[in-house]
């Protein structure tokens, strides 16, 4: 028996190392990834402050996985009715069970102009570029910014944007303007009130410029259009929303508590849209990855089960239900951060350190404890 899990961000990951354990030693397990490496999406904003924080947040599979066979390719489509995915390389892969957590692409959702000429923010690469950009910027003696989308991965790469130019002597706003533009009326619209409230304050108190209830329209060399006026850009990032894989057809199916996309096929992650247990949308966070990753692992380990020692009469084994429940929610915002522990809001030191321990700790629960260290010191600069 063959089962496979699609992806190793924090879904895949979390879905793999369980199912190692999890697994009668008769069922080989394969894990494919688009690169031999596991990165820290939700930490690749602080390289384009500090470059060296690459290697701390960026962790071989081949360290933190035991029994699967790793295979680097990139998926190009995926049949999970059949149980199939067509791999770059021409080859196929077939699976009994299998857990589909491809991660997510960034959404343009049809803006003219705006994939031509803006920068995303979801791998290391792009972290490098928005870096190299921003120095020319800075060197050339500043120009304005704008940063599309206000939820924490916009949040996140204002405040770094803010703190390196002031790292390389410019007044911000004076020399350097980074402006933060977000649809909705809030920014980190998915999260609760007094978060939110705390997050723009933070944004403020750093010299992000924050203009909610603003819709981008179009993007020209010009600069970029909107609903409430046009804007002057020397640089464009967009981090305004998620949309599925390539492989998918850019879609995020809907799954149940579950997570159950077919009969043998799984989907987690940023790759779904899970409602969980009450009947609750799940926003799409690696927290919400990782415990999904849990669910996930234990139903293919039922269903596993039941096919190997069960008898053709029985019914299915009863699934466990996810349900989104985590202790709070953490956003840098330069050197600052802002986080929520049940009702309380944090700010400055005591939010700092609570960001840099949950890093730390995710890397230590997956067995990369020198990468921990490197990361916490990366964070304390």
């Amino acid at each position: 028996m063959h089962v496979a899990v699609l992806g190793a961000g924090y879904a895949g990951l979390s879905t793999a190392r369980r199912l190692e354990s999890r697994l009668p030693p008769e069922v080989d397990l394969t894990v494919v990834n688009d690169g031999p490496d596991h990165v820290l999406v939700h930490e690749v904003h602080r390289a384009v402050r500090r470059p060296a924080v690459a290697d701390a947040i960026t962790i071989p599979l081949s360290d933190v996985l035991d029994r699967a066979t790793v295979v680097d390719a990139r998926v190009e489509s995926v049949d999970a009715e059949a149980g199939r995915a067509d791999l770059d390389a021409g080859e196929t892969l077939s699976w009994e069970y299998g857990a589909l957590c491809l991660g997510s692409e960034t959404a343009y959702y049809g803006i003219d102009g705006l994939s031509e000429r803006a920068t995303p923010l979801k791998s290391l690469s792009d972290a490098a570029a928005i870096r190299e950009r921003f120095l020319a910027l800075c060197d050339a003696g500043g120009g304005q910014v704008v940063v599309g989308g206000a939820g924490l991965s916009g949040v996140q790469v204002a405040g770094e944007l803010t703190a390196l130019a002031e790292e390389r002597g410019l007044a911000v706003p004076d020399d350097i303007e980074v402006v933060l533009v977000e649809q909705l009326e809030e920014v980190a619209p998915n999260f609760p009130a007094n978060f939110r409230r705390a997050v723009r304050e933070e944004l403020t108190d750093r010299g992000v410029d924050v203009r909610t209830g603003t819709t981008v329209e179009r993007v020209t060399d010009g600069g970029v259009e909107t609903d409430a006026g046009p804007l002057a850009y020397d640089q464009l990032v967009w981090t305004g929303g998620i949309t599925g894989d390539d492989a998918t057809g850019g879609d995020r199916p809907t799954v149940r508590a579950d997570l159950r996309l077919t009969d043998r096929t799984f989907a987690l992650g940023d790759a779904a849209r899970a409602v969980d247990a009450d009947g609750e949308p799940v926003p799409a966070s690696a927290s919400a990855a990782i415990r999904m990753g849990k669910t996930a692992a234990e139903n293919v380990g039922r269903l596993v089960d039941h096919e190997l020692n069960g008898s053709a009469d029985e019914f299915d084994p009863r699934l466990e239900r996810y349900r989104f429940d985590v202790p709070g929610w953490l956003v840098s915002v330069g050197d600052g951060a802002v986080a929520q522990i049940g009702p309380t809001v944090l700010r400055g030191t005591a939010a700092r350190a609570s960001k840099t321990t949950v890093g730390a700790g995710y890397l230590t629960s997956v067995g990369a404890v020198h990468n921990a260290v490197n990361l916490a010191e990366e964070e304390l600069l």
